[in-house]
């Protein structure tokens, strides 16, 4: 739109041409520069930001900051206003195209591998940047621009073949706000939903808060919703701070589980536990892209910026054909885990296909094989048992190796005996479908597993172990672990399809600080009775207490709201059933002392000390 006379700004040095952003730090102008006869863009600060002294001084320094930074994937800061004008502004590259923004509204989700390119490109600024010391403090797809494609034949392609589509800009911005002291009254600068937990506490902010922004972002780029939300700024601040997302492999399972556990690492609640850099996460995900078969990067980019359309109808069967052909060779490698991830993450692009469905069902088998084996050897330790298992593992694997890596086992062979055949099924066969009890054991020790009497020969073949729906949840921290039977159950969220039997589950807490130990509970798993039979496995992780210190003039009371009263100095536990308790104190001197009341915010968590006043 135009901006109207009235507020329409009069540079000597610019003509301004039309408004085409505003935001909580100044409005955007297409404009002009007379001196150099090109088109820019110009932020002028609004005027409550500039009347405020300590951002004015503030102002000119950020800048020249920002302006070391020469990175591609930057919008280039070209000039700064000079003191004695009557605005604030900084002139800018002009980046014509559209944000990450506007592009996720018009789309909702991307392909997760088109995601993927566009976090790796603002992964590539941001750790130029903080070579310069300088940090981005609201990573966010408002302020990640996406150039519109200019190389549309190719001719021009060939020409401009690392054509940079795009750019993250506003660096600094937070910090620049911060000179308002809006942070002494207790408001949250930057985005709630993707501020770093060590940013909304006032901690210190650094290179990996920044990657936390950029997880956040590549998360709702992928998914299509973010990974803490809420009704209002409280609900998501609260979310931000107890560190519960459902993992985005389970919130889309398109994305897959490699991809998720990128994006999960860069979510860690604690610095400490994500990626060091913004290059080593940008490394994390190039890995994922090259396995998958994406080397062009910028070309897939802009292939579907040009027409997503046309991109997505030749994206699916491509990448199904490509994670059934790693998933085969995983699985050749008897790599069951990684076979059974690129299988699941095909069969979630595709889920009426037949084959992939055999194939998963397949998988499957042989993995309950192969744990049902294991768990009869730990269980019973009888050396005869150990040669059954040997000589089956024997009968297994030549023809396993007979078997090309790409060739699909037959569903028949897997799955049903010819009733008519008189002869044994083979040895591949009558083991890929096991009982979930381990087969019983000669009482003879010098019977030779080969002796066996008919009744346990391959011929016999037993039905597929029995499966039910089972929902795990966790009275405690969010992020806890899961075990089954010793193994660490890494998606335990939501339902999960557990072998009928008996089994252990153990609950551990993320760490020894905030929880005690938890539970471990032995639950017998029955056959569902109908399909709405969904058994459920409870268990518990306490939180520890935390502590709350005063300090103060003798004779000073603590009147903190819900959690009470107290005579300063002193300390007192508060019991937690949450990760975080916030509250608010205020500190009433005693009389005649002439000393102010003050009021501080309260922050508890599990295990730890906080102190009113805070610390230094």
């Amino acid at each position: 739109m135009i901006a109207t006379a009235e507020f329409k700004p009069d540079l000597a040095k610019f003509e301004i041409r039309e408004e085409i952003g505003h935001g909580g730090m100044a409005t955007v102008y297409l404009a002009r520069d007379k001196r150099l006869g090109r088109d820019v863009a110009l932020k002028i600060i609004h005027r409550h930001l500039r009347e405020n002294t300590e951002v004015a001084a503030r102002f000119a320094s950020e800048a020249r900051a920002v302006a070391k930074l020469k990175h591609p994937n930057i919008v280039e800061v070209y000039d700064v206003s000079d003191d004695t004008e009557p605005e604030r502004y900084l002139v800018v590259e002009l980046v014509r195209g559209t944000t990450l923004r506007a592009l996720l509204t018009e789309h909702e989700r991307l392909p997760p591998e088109i995601a993927a390119i566009i976090a790796l490109e603002v992964a590539g600024a941001l750790d130029h940047a903080h070579q310069f010391g300088v940090i981005h403090r609201d990573v966010k797809p408002e302020n990640v621009l996406i150039a519109t494609p200019h190389a549309l034949t190719p001719d021009l392609r060939a020409s401009n073949p690392d054509e940079t589509l795009v750019k993250i800009t506003d660096f600094g911005i937070a910090k620049l706000l911060d000179a308002q002291g809006v942070t002494s009254t207790g408001q949250v600068l930057g985005s709630p939903a993707h501020m770093a937990p060590e940013q909304i506490e006032g901690g210190d902010v650094n290179a990996r808060s920044d990657v936390f922004g950029l997880g956040v972002m590549l998360y709702e780029a992928m998914v299509g919703r973010l990974p803490f939300d809420g009704k209002n700024p409280a609900q998501v601040l609260r979310r931000v701070l107890d560190g519960a997302f459902t993992p985005a492999e389970k919130a889309r399972p398109a994305v897959g589980r490699n991809f998720g556990a990128v994006v999960g690492k860069a979510l860690e609640h604690e610095p400490s536990g994500r990626f060091a850099s913004a290059d080593e996460f940008a490394r994390a995900l190039r890995t994922e892209l090259t396995r998958l078969g994406f080397v062009d990067l910028r070309g897939e980019l802009r292939a579907f910026l040009l027409d997503a359309k046309a991109y997505r109808a030749a994206y699916e069967p491509r990448l199904v054909e490509r994670l059934v052909s790693l998933a085969s060779a995983a699985r050749a490698k008897k790599d069951i885990p990684a076979s059974a991830a690129d299988l699941n993450r095909a069969l979630a692009l595709r889920p009426e296909d037949a084959s992939l469905l055999a194939e998963v069902t397949s998988l499957g088998r042989a993995e309950r094989l192969r744990r049902n084996l294991r768990l009869a050897s730990a269980a019973l330790g009888a050396s005869m048992l150990l040669g059954g298992i040997a000589f089956g593992l024997s009968r297994l694997e030549p023809a396993t190796r007979a078997r090309p890596p790409e060739e699909k086992p037959a569903p028949s062979v897997a799955n049903t005996t010819p009733a008519h055949s008189a002869a044994p099924v083979s040895s591949a066969a009558g083991l890929a479908e096991p009982d979930d009890k381990p087969r019983p054991v000669p009482r003879k020790p010098s019977m030779h597993p080969a002796a066996l009497p008919p009744s346990h020969s391959a011929s016999a073949a037993p039905e597929p172990p029995a499966l039910a729906p089972v929902r795990i949840a966790v009275d405690g921290p969010a992020n806890a672990t899961v075990r089954m039977d010793g193994s660490e159950l890494p998606d335990w969220f939501g339902t999960q399809q557990i072998p009928v039997g008996t089994h252990v589950f153990e609950f551990v807490p993320p760490n020894t600080e905030c929880c005690e130990a938890g539970d471990r509970v032995t639950v017998q798993i029955h056959a569902p009775a109908g399909p709405d039979d969904l058994q459920k496995v409870r268990g518990r992780i306490a939180f520890k207490d935390a502590t709350l210190e005063f300090h103060g003039s003798p004779g000073s009371r603590a009147s903190c709201a819900e959690l009470g009263e107290f005579d300063v100095p002193s300390h007192h536990s508060f019991g937690m059933t949450t990760a975080v308790r916030r509250g608010s104190c205020t500190m009433i001197p005693p009389e005649g002392s002439g000393l102010p009341v003050k009021a501080f915010d309260v922050t508890l968590s599990p295990g730890r000390v906080s102190s009113v006043p805070p610390g230094p």
